[in-house]
């Protein structure tokens, strides 16, 4: 039975969504479980003294290679625990956290054994140690440090406070000048750090007048992305002392600021850096906060002097805040993050374990420990708070519990085959941002090595799907409403070397329970027709390979059988999974009935193939010199091939390989072979040349270049239609100034600067220049525009005259019948360098005047706020507002990490 089915694109993305949403549920239900519940340490486990005897915290600790867990050696039936450098792991807080929630392993376990495809679990303690499941050995960085904290990740964040508006006012009068201003500025680069898409932010600088650190943002609350964040850092690193400090003036324009109804409109608080606050603020705080105090002030006052710290106090204690005394560098984390303890209490007297989800990111623990397959994840995360009614005003945060989910596993739920080659799926946040695209590229090339760009997980749906001028798609996508968009695009494929003309339709809907909208695009023509066949399980039996040698492979991006819900299924690959399940063998696995059923009948209208192909491969005097390889690929992601010439001779010894990613089946694409054919009329040949990687000498194929055609007189004689393409994921190489990146080494590194500005300031001067800003000529991201060329087939043969000075250059253009091939002869006698730069396909930095660029940095596109916000409760105790800050540590900790210290001076 054979069947065209048309493909109604509203149930179908209704379909994909429901199906995300019970998946999305069940990692829900997981993460809430795990709020209702002598350790090993992860970065000592199974290491031993010279005396071959486990040292104190690292005891045996079996781990095994898990390919659920990207083959790194875990144990799954126990977790372990990370504690940063800069926390003495046998604290007795810490020490009795661990202990408590030693009670998280069984419902670590439970869950996974409920929920097979579950991936990393953890609780992350607001005393800074870090409890991970299934258990690890946690390697250190470069430098032989923890320097993770979890405190500081962002799915901590923001399941610990609800959205926020911050303004930062930091104190750059005479007195702040040396030492001081560097801890400033690190307080502000920290409190940045805290900070994520949902939040909005402005800094303000004051001596006798007030000064906005970027004029550009005079007045206004900005979203506090990450190209705001570090543009802000770049402006405060050049931030310079002089004049007498007056905050009164700074302190009325940020309550005017936040009095505009702009931002998050959740939780507002003004962070207050100074050496001293010598005025009376009294009366400012009655004209704008009192008696509501509905906008938080949290003090930092800065270096050893305590002259002032009454009032600082004062300030922080009337107006429901907290009061820090940060008199070093290594004091800046610890007590940084108390202002998101004091945020969370609201929520935590609520009893409110609000489940909030990330945006894409990297793994950077995995990626550090070299077990990243640089997958985008996204993480489900609540908080976990004291209970006890004793402690209820003061709204006690013991953490956060969170489970990763990765993005391609949610994206399986939109299969591809059902798509079409040219059609794709795709998944935003509440700000447009997005989760999974085929375009989105989150890593780069800097030599040999894939770094992930430094904005990969801030890139909007308008910067991708830039067809979409008016953001219609954008903005009903992000109001969370359901509904259908047809556009005409310019699609660039092949790594950007060659557009397609397209007119796509546009399919989204909401997924409820979280901040996310899904989106799916069928292209008009094959994308809305699915050709649907019905064969015997008997007839579409197959085997792997032929005596003969051909070959028949299923792609391993669909997912024919789900092969990780049981542990028994995940040493099979899909070929072998989908042969088991029809002969019966495993009846317990999970498979696609539709894909399975259009993969049999693929296989049995094309098994002729192979007696053709073996036909010809005997008949020597029918075979065409230079003939390889014969395949044939169908939607459902079957390849059937053969070789007629062995490795050793092969010339395109890559091609169609399981390492020609490019020419496969894939999640994110149909290969471009299959998509070109798809876009030709029936009876027409492609030509396709894959180019492998500059880095490899074994060429498939080349792609000529012919200087000095003109466009415009190209254009009038072949009708070679030039176009625009734009790239908005790009890096550019230009020389910038920059803060030094090496923060998560402060908390322990600067423990030796504590010790220095005890013994003689002018170390500590040395030290602190160490920090300043470098010229550094790295790849920054940047926005390209690059060229494309389309033909006008109606055109089947012309010819023209280049004049260049004395000379004429004559060419001829004619199409090669039935095909994609154009022949081109050029004249080789004549010249014209001079007269006519060559065209190239290289990407072109598009550059912005200062207007334009703070436009775009301060425009504020259409969002969504998060449904829930805890800025408030009147059993809040505000007397708990802070205090003098001393830093305590044991012998070992503070020799260890001067050794560290020490070691990093060297080698800096």
């Amino acid at each position: 039975i054979i069947k065209i089915v048309d493909i109604d694109g509203r149930d179908q993305v209704r379909d994909f969504a429901e199906d995300m949403e019970r998946m999305l549920g069940s990692k829900m239900k997981s993460v809430k479980v795990s709020t209702e519940f002598d350790y090993y340490n992860s970065m000592l486990v199974n290491t031993a003294d010279e005396d071959g005897n486990f040292i104190e915290l690292g005891g045996e600790f079996p781990l095994e290679k898990n390919e659920h867990f990207n083959n790194l050696p875990v144990n799954t039936m126990q977790s372990d625990v990370q504690v940063p450098t800069n926390v003495y792991n046998k604290d007795a807080y810490i020490l009795n956290g661990i202990y408590w929630s030693e009670a998280l392993n069984d419902v670590f376990m439970n869950n996974f054994q409920k929920d097979p495809t579950l991936t990393w679990q953890y609780f992350g303690s607001s005393s800074g140690f870090f409890r991970i499941y299934p258990g690890i050995k946690w390697t250190p960085d470069s430098n032989g440090v923890a320097a993770f904290d979890c405190r500081n990740r962002n799915w901590y964040i923001q399941a610990a406070t609800s959205p926020k508006d911050i303004i930062i006012v930091v104190d750059i009068s005479g007195s702040m000048k040396g030492l001081k201003m560097t801890i400033a500025k690190h307080t502000i680069n920290t409190i940045l750090d805290t900070l994520g898409e949902n939040d909005f932010v402005n800094v303000i600088a004051y001596t006798d007048y007030v000064r906005y650190v970027e004029p550009c943002f005079k007045g206004t609350l900005v979203q506090a992305d990450l190209d705001n964040r570090e543009h802000f850092k770049v402006l405060v690193d050049e931030l310079h002392v002089k004049g007498e400090g007056k905050v009164a003036k700074a302190m009325k324009e940020s309550f005017k600021i936040l009095n505009e109804g702009q931002g998050s409109l959740c939780n507002q608080a003004i962070m207050l850096i100074t050496d001293g606050a010598m005025e009376d603020f009294k009366d400012v705080f009655e004209e704008f906060n009192w008696p509501d105090r509905r906008v938080r002030l949290f003090t930092y006052l800065i270096g050893r002097e305590m002259t002032f710290a009454d009032n600082t106090k004062w300030i922080a204690c009337n107006n429901k805040g907290y009061y820090t005394h940060i008199s070093t560098l290594a004091d800046v984390q610890e007590n940084v993050m108390e202002y998101l303890h004091v945020l969370s209490r609201p929520m935590v007297i609520n009893h409110n374990h609000d489940i909030i989800w990330t945006e894409a990111y990297m793994d950077t623990v995995l990626f550090a420990t070299k077990a990243q397959s640089l997958l985008l994840m996204t993480t489900v995360a609540m908080p976990v708070f004291s209970k006890k009614k004793e402690t209820l005003s003061h709204g006690i945060l013991l953490g956060v519990v969170g489970s990763d989910i990765p993005l391609l596993e949610v994206m399986k739920l939109a299969p591809r085959y059902r798509l079409g080659p040219h059609g794709y799926a795709f998944l935003i946040t509440n700000n447009g941002y997005i989760l999974a695209h085929p375009d989105l590229r989150p890593l780069y090339k800097e030599g040999k090595t894939l770094k992930p760009k430094p904005n990969y997980n801030s890139v909007d749906l308008a910067e991708v799907e830039w067809e979409d001028i008016d953001e219609t798609l954008r903005t009903a996508m992000v109001k969370g409403e359901m509904g259908t968009l047809s556009l005409n695009v310019r699609a660039s494929v092949d790594k950007a070397k060659r557009p397609l003309f397209l007119t796509n339709d546009y399919f989204y809907t909401t997924i409820n329970d979280t901040p996310f909208s899904f989106g799916m695009v069928l292209t008009r023509g094959h994308g809305q027709l699915m050709f649907m066949g019905t064969v015997s399980v008997e007839e579409g039996k197959f085997p792997h390979s032929t005596a003969t040698g051909h070959s028949l492979c299923l792609s391993s991006a669909p997912t024919y059988c789900e092969t990780d819900i049981d542990p028994h299924h995940r040493k099979y690959s899909q070929l072998q999974a989908v042969i088991r399940y029809l002969q019966g063998k495993e009846p317990d696995l999970e498979c696609d009935e539709v894909l399975l059923q259009q993969t049999l009948f693929d296989a049995v209208v094309t098994a002729p193939l192979e007696s053709y192909w073996q036909a010809i491969m005997l008949n020597a005097s029918g075979m065409e010199v230079g003939v390889e390889t014969a395949f044939l690929g169908t939607r459902s992601g079957l390849i059937r091939l053969t070789r007629y010439t062995g490795i050793e001779t092969r010339v395109a010894k890559k091609f169609l390989t399981p390492a020609d990613k490019d020419n496969l089946f894939t999640v994110d694409h149909f290969p471009l072979w299959y998509r070109l054919a798809m876009e030709n009329p029936p009876g027409r040949f492609v030509y396709y040349i894959p180019v492998e990687d500059k880095d490899n000498r074994d060429k498939t194929g080349t792609i000529p270049i012919i200087p000095s055609l003109v466009p415009d007189q190209f254009e009038l004689s072949w009708q070679c239609l030039l176009v625009s393409l734009y790239d908005y994921q790009g890096m550019c190489r230009s020389g910038h100034s920059h803060s030094s990146s090496a923060r998560p080494l402060l908390s322990v590194s600067h423990v030796f600067q504590y010790f220095l500005t005890m013994k003689k300031a002018l170390f500590a001067e040395t030290f602190a220049m160490s920090h300043k800003a470098k010229r550094t000529d790295a790849l920054q991201p940047c926005d390209t525009e690059y060229p494309g060329f389309m033909l006008d087939n109606s055109i089947k043969e012309t010819n023209s005259l280049l004049k260049c000075g004395r000379c004429q250059k004559m060419f001829v253009v004619q199409a090669v019948p039935d095909s994609n091939l154009v022949l081109m002869v050029v004249q080789a006698d004549c010249d014209c360098s001079r007269q006519y730069s060559s065209i190239t396909l290289e990407p072109k930095e598009v550059k912005y005047n200062a207007s334009v660029k703070c436009n775009r940095m301060k425009s504020q596109k259409v969002r969504r706020r998060p449904k829930s916000c805890h800025a408030y409760h009147p059993k809040e105790n505000a007397k708990d507002c802070g205090g003098a800050s001393e830093i305590s540590l044991s012998v070992a900790l503070f020799l260890a990490s001067l050794a560290t210290s020490l070691a990093l001076r060297r080698w800096t």
